[in-house]
């Protein structure tokens, strides 16, 4: 098994950040940390999750670009 987290790994990612959970491979924005958890809820709105911080990682440049477009498309569509 590869480590997928990343550099980053087992730090609890600041407020507002957007991050990748590699577990189930979802991209959230860090709403809190709870016990040993960082709680994320998906760009475009929804049910929070709680990710383990080992398995949570940034996204690169790339990464949040197309994930702020997503948003963003999602958005329009909600309310277009």
């Amino acid at each position: 098994m590869t480590d997928d987290a990343g550099p980053e790994a087992g730090r609890a990612p600041r407020l507002g950040a957007v991050v990748r959970d590699t577990v189930r491979g979802r991209v959230g924005r860090v709403m809190g940390h709870v016990g040993p958890y960082v709680q994320l809820r998906p760009l475009a709105g929804g049910r929070e999750w709680d990710a383990d911080p080992l398995h949570v990682r940034p996204l690169t440049p790339r990464e949040l670009l197309s994930a702020l477009v997503a948003e963003a498309n999602a958005r329009s569509r909600q309310f277009g």
